[in-house]
């Protein structure tokens, strides 16, 4: 582990009986870094996440975080690192000044630190002139602003976030992001779990997690530049809803997704755009439908994501086969 690795993790897995959860794991997380752990519901990021903060033993591995042992030693991380769980977890009948000052009694804050500290937290997380209500009655966004603002009382040196946007308006997930980068330009190391693709590119690093395992990492830029073995265009006409009907069938089209007034499509391995878009020619001009627009489009992390896990499932059906 160097001295700029704030969050390291070897070989970690976790099991639950006879049921895998993760499933030896390896990641390294820079100081002034923000790492994405991306995946759908049930790929293991909470539970990664859960372990990297010593709240959930690892059946196997090793954790370094904040220079702490995490399997041997996590109760002396405590004030090294913070965490935004996913569901609201302080109490809702304290006012959010109440909570936010337990916080800062727990991280050994008091007095003077202590008020300029929750001063901050009320002034970068918006929650200033709310000071006094009940947290149970804030709306789920202000509940996250809430949960956020008692993770960074103390100044920690590796920040967790799991899903800290679900549910959260585009307004507030801008709001959020901003944060974010001004915490890991300030020398933070934070990870941050998510399941929402246009969030995935913000980071600077992401590993792609399916059924406990990390299945594909790299930076943004370095998954877009990805080899995808199905072609991808866009299509615009004057009648999507009549190409829908008449595409679906194609033995050529792997996938359409009607998209803000186009199509986009995944043609099939081995399909050729250029005699595609030429056959869709023919087929506007039989049926009277104008199409404005028909050409390749660059892929997106959602493409490459589909197509890791293609590949992933590919493989495990040759192993068994």
């Amino acid at each position: 582990m160097s001295a700029q690795t704030v969050i390291a993790a070897e070989q970690l897995t976790c099991r639950f009986g006879h049921f895998t959860a993760v499933d030896d794991i390896h990641l390294a997380v820079q100081r002034g870094e923000v790492f994405g752990l991306l995946g759908a519901n049930g790929a293991g990021k909470t539970t990664t996440i859960r372990m990297l903060c010593g709240l959930l033993p690892p059946t196997a591995g090793r954790i370094r975080v904040a220079e702490v042992d995490m399997v041997n030693q996590p109760r002396r991380a405590r004030g090294r690192i913070g965490y935004v769980t996913q569901h609201f977890t302080l109490y809702p009948d304290l006012t959010v000044w109440e909570n936010l000052q337990l916080q800062a009694g727990l991280y050994g804050l008091s007095g003077t630190a202590a008020r300029q500290r929750i001063g901050w937290s009320l002034e970068h997380l918006h929650l200033a002139g709310k000071e006094g209500l009940p947290a149970g009655d804030l709306p789920l966004g202000y509940k996250r602003r809430l949960s956020f603002a008692g993770a960074l009382l103390h100044r920690p040196q590796a920040l967790f976030l799991d899903e800290p946007t679900s549910g959260v308006d585009a307004l507030g997930r801008a709001e959020f992001w901003e944060l974010i980068y001004d915490l890991a330009e300030a020398g933070m190391g934070i990870l941050v779990t998510t399941h929402y693709m246009d969030e995935a590119g913000f980071c600077d690093r992401l590993a792609l997690m399916h059924a406990g395992r990390v299945v594909e990492e790299g930076t943004p830029a370095s998954l877009l530049q990805r080899p995808l073995p199905t072609p991808l265009l866009q299509l615009r006409s004057d009648d999507n809803p009549a190409l829908v009907r008449h595409l679906s069938g194609w033995p050529s089209v792997q996938e359409l997704i009607p998209q803000a007034g186009t199509l986009r499509l995944r043609l099939r391995p081995g399909s050729v755009v250029a005699d595609f878009c030429a056959e869709v020619a023919v087929l506007a001009e039989r049926e009277g439908i104008v199409v404005q627009d028909c050409q390749p489009i660059a892929p997106e992390l959602e493409d490459v994501f589909v197509t890791v896990l293609e590949e992933v499932a590919a493989a495990k059906e040759e192993t068994v086969t």
